[in-house]
Parts: structure tokens; C-alpha cells; sequence
């Protein structure tokens, strides 16, 4: 019975990280009712203390997938002021004219949801789960013993991609890490990326010419992270790149890069739902143009400081985005990236290089997809730095040696996700007031985050998952000893 039993305790743990935890909790009651031997019954009654909040986090996270659909029918995008947006979506007879309460252009459900049948579920080169890589295409490189702010040059690329390129067992996506100066264009850049690493590369291409943009093209191991969308309304002058890249038919890596608050609703789920309809709208587009497009949803919703700045320090940051890939991960099977692993301090210290560390365990702790700007940056994603990228690369070497080791049968991990039921309505708000800052919904929840992360250090000091990896709750509770 001993062998049996271990086996259907298996089964329940393969459903828990299915997502199917409604039928890991009938496995694991059929094991309590059948089952005497006590070892089993011990690791049973450690997951079904954590199986309700698993049912009941994977049902907002359901309905942050449909609100965010809703946005789309109920609130629309404003994309009133850009005709070649317009027209598409008219000549496609996408545009829900018979709704006459929506604020922008309201689109029809069921094109939104033929448009998301045809995205892709299976990536081109996908690197796998817990993924961790550079990005961010900061504006300034950290040079050792210079203080001035400027880009990297070619001879600095081509170290920078080099050295990426020597590490790429522990990197598994190289996203353009910084900016660079007029001695080296883009396209050169990606050229060299291509012959020096072989794994995923993201760079944008809305600088490139179009035969330059063509390069991408037809590549498994590339994505294309030129981005249209922001505030619920299109960036304009970026609309004829989005759509050049999606005609030509590169891989998509489509970004929404709100910021709580700022840019975006206040309380988590209002925020992500937001966020998630925002790359939504993105993937009808480029579905629109051309059928089948590859698309990686990449949200990284951003979270600020005390001082209204963003914030790669603060554990919300890696919460949010943790979450975000369980949207994904859980309910929609979108192939998935998002950010973390960075931090706020601007210089190489053992405190940023902590704090990267512990953001990128508590993202493997809770199962991510790819996370860009996770080794090398610095100052909230302001400056890349060489000796941080090898320094952090580094760590995340050992840190993956004792992920490893560890023990399979942990379960999923709940991250007791805040619910709000007036997300829609608080959405609906910011766009009527055109300024999140002055909605009620984001006065009311200026202390949503901070009360998650209250929940979530409250468990932590209830049972410990992972004591060997530190992580940022651990390492808060510790710290308040």
C-alpha cells in the first residue's frame, strides 16, 4: 500500500503544478480516506493546508483574464486619434459599434477571442521554466572607477556580448542590457549577439530599416520587443514599427510597462488586470495582421518606492510580477516573461547583489516563465553593469545547485493573492479621470500592496518552503528579529 499511495501523492503534486488543484484536492482526501501509514499522511495534510488558497488564488487570476477581456468590450482603448489603428480594426469588423457606453473603442468579444485561439501556446526556442537573463536595455553602463552616465560604445558591446556569451549556461535569454552610443548601431548589435550566443535574444527594431528588420525574421531563438501600447491608448509613433515587425513576421515580445498607481490601477489585481488587457490588445493587433504570430505576453507591471520612484527593491516588485506569470502559466498558457531580480541601489555593493539574489529565489520559488533584467542591472533598471551581470550570474549558478537538490514533492507555494471585486469599476475610473493618481479606487487601495506582503511574510513565518534558498520574505522576517 506504502508504494501505492506514493504514487497517487505523486499524482496529486503533478496536478498541483498542472494548475488542476481542485482535482489535487480530491486526490489528496481519497488518500486521507484510504491511507494509514503516517509519513504519507504528513506530507498530505502539509499540502491540504495549502490547497484552498491555491483553488481561490487560481479563480482571481481566472478573472483577471476575463476582466481584462472586458476592458477591451466594456472600456475599449483610445485609439480614436490613430486612423491606421482605426482602419485596420474597421476593415476587420472588429470594432463593437452597437456599444454605446464604452469610454474608447470598444471591440467585439468573439474577435478577441479568435484572435486569441490563433496565438501560439508552444515558443520558438523556449528556455523553460525559471528562466533568468539580462534586459532592459538600460540607459547608461556601470564603469568601474567612472562616474560619468553615458551608453556603451562598440568596443564595450562587444565585450558586454562576449562575456554574456561565456555564460550562457546560467543566461538563458540575452535581452538587450544597454543602450548604445552611434559607434555601433542596433542591427550591428544584434549581429553580433547572433553569432556569439545561441540562445533566446530579444532586441527592438523600431531604429532598424526594413531590410534590417528582416533579419529576425524566421529565427526560433529571436523576439522582437518593439511595444505599442501604454495608459490604454496606443504610443503613436510607434504604431508602423509594431505593425512592420508583426507583418514581416518576427517573434513578438509584446510589453505593457505600467507602474502602479502611476500609470496603472492601485490595488494588485485592478493593476494586472489592466496590465493583462493592455497585451491583450496587443496580441489582436498583431493576430489581426498576420494569423499565427508568435506572441510572449510580457507584462513586468512595476511597482514604486516611499518616494514615488520605481522600485526594483521593494519585494512587490517580485510579487506582482510572480503573479503576473501565473496568470499566464495557470490560466491562459501564453508563453510568459516578465522582470526581476534587479534592484534600486545604482552601485555593486554585497547589499544589490543580496537583494538580486533574493528577488530571483523568491521568482523560482513561485515558478516563473522567462524574467529578463534578472543579472546586471542596477539602479531600478537605470544601468547595466559587467560586474554585476558575472557576479550575479555567479550566484544564480549556485542558487540553481541547491534549487535542484532540493525535494520534488513540496507542492505549488500560495502567494495569497489580494482579490478586489470593484477592479473593472476602478479601471473604468482612472480612464474617465485620465490619471490614476486622482481616481477613488487608487486612493482607496494606496495600502493594497503593502497588506499583501504583510499576508504573505504572516505564512512565511508559519511554514518555512525553502529554508535552504533564502528569499525576501524570509529574509524581512529574519531582519525584524
Amino acid at each position: 500500500m506504502s508504494k501505492k499511495a506514493d504514487e497517487i501523492f505523486d499524482k496529486g503534486i503533478l496536478l498541483e503544478k498542472e494548475a488542476h488543484f481542485e482535482k489535487a484536492k480530491a486526490t489528496y482526501e481519497d488518500i486521507l480516506r484510504h491511507v494509514s501509514e503516517e509519513t504519507i499522511l504528513e506530507k498530505v495534510r502539509c499540502r491540504m493546508a495549502d490547497i484552498d488558497d491555491l483553488i481561490a488564488e487560481k479563480a482571481i487570476y481566472q478573472r483577471i483574464d476575463e476582466n481584462a477581456k472586458r476592458v477591451l468590450t466594456e472600456i475599449g482603448i483610445n485609439i480614436t486619434g490613430n486612423q491606421t489603428l482605426m482602419d485596420l480594426l474597421m476593415e476587420a469588423d472588429a470594432v463593437d459599434f452597437d456599444n454605446e457606453t464604452a469610454l474608447f473603442i470598444p471591440l467585439k468579444r468573439e474577435y478577441i477571442d479568435h484572435c486569441l485561439e490563433q496565438v501560439p501556446r508552444e515558443m520558438p526556442g523556449d528556455p523553460g521554466i525559471n528562466t533568468f537573463g539580462t534586459g532592459a536595455t538600460s540607459p547608461f553602463l556601470k564603469r568601474s572607477g567612472d562616474e560619468e552616465l553615458r551608453p556603451a560604445n562598440r568596443d564595450e558591446y562587444e565585450k558586454i556580448i562576449l562575456t554574456v556569451g561565456e555564460q550562457q549556461d546560467i543566461a538563458g535569454i540575452f535581452s538587450l542590457p544597454v543602450a548604445c552610443d552611434k559607434s555601433i548601431s542596433l542591427f550591428e548589435v544584434a549581429q553580433l549577439m547572433e553569432k556569439n550566443y545561441q540562445g533566446l535574444k530579444m532586441i527592438t527594431t523600431n531604429t532598424m530599416s526594413d531590410d534590417e528588420v528582416t533579419f529576425l525574421k524566421g529565427k526560433e531563438h529571436w523576439v522582437d520587443g518593439t511595444s505599442l501600447i501604454t495608459s490604454l491608448a496606443p504610443m503613436n509613433n510607434m504604431v508602423d514599427p509594431f505593425l512592420r515587425s508583426a507583418r514581416t513576421g518576427n517573434n513578438l515580445l509584446l510589453i505593457d510597462q505600467s507602474i502602479a498607481g502611476i500609470s496603472g490601477a492601485a490595488s494588485p489585481e485592478s493593476f494586472l488586470t489592466q496590465n493583462h488587457a493592455q497585451v491583450i490588445f496587443m496580441m489582436v493587433i498583431a493576430q489581426t495582421v498576420n494569423p499565427g504570430i508568435s506572441c510572449i505576453h510580457c507584462g513586468i507591471p512595476s511597482v514604486t518606492g516611499s518616494g514615488g520612484n520605481l522600485s526594483y527593491s521593494s519585494p512587490h516588485q517580485t510579487f506582482i510580477n510572480a503573479a503576473l506569470a501565473r496568470v499566464n502559466t495557470w490560466i491562459t498558457d501564453f508563453p510568459s516573461a516578465q522582470t526581476g531580480g534587479s534592484t534600486s541601489l545604482t552601485d555593486v555593493t554585497s547589499r544589490a547583489l543580496s537583494e538580486s539574489e533574493l528577488s530571483r529565489n523568491t521568482l523560482r520559488k513561485y515558478g516563473v516563465h522567462i524574467i529578463r533584467h534578472a543579472m546586471g542591472t542596477l539602479g531600478s533598471l537605470n544601468f547595466f553593469s559587467l560586474e554585476k551581470f558575472l557576479e550575479d550570474c555567479e550566484r544564480e549558478r549556485h542558487s540553481r545547485m541547491i534549487y535542484e537538490s532540493l525535494p520534488k514533492d513540496t507542492g505549488v507555494i500560495p502567494m495569497y493573492f489580494p482579490g478586489d471585486d470593484q477592479a473593472l469599476a476602478g479601471i473604468r475610473e482612472i480612464a474617465e479621470k485620465g490619471n490614476p493618481k486622482v481616481a477613488d479606487h487608487t486612493l482607496k487601495n494606496v495600502d493594497s500592496f503593502r497588506k499583501w506582503e504583510s499576508t504573505i511574510c504572516q505564512a512565511a513565518k508559519k511554514k518555512l518552503y525553502y529554508p535552504q534558498l533564502t528569499d525576501i520574505v524570509i529574509d524581512k522576517i529574519k531582519s525584524a528579529v
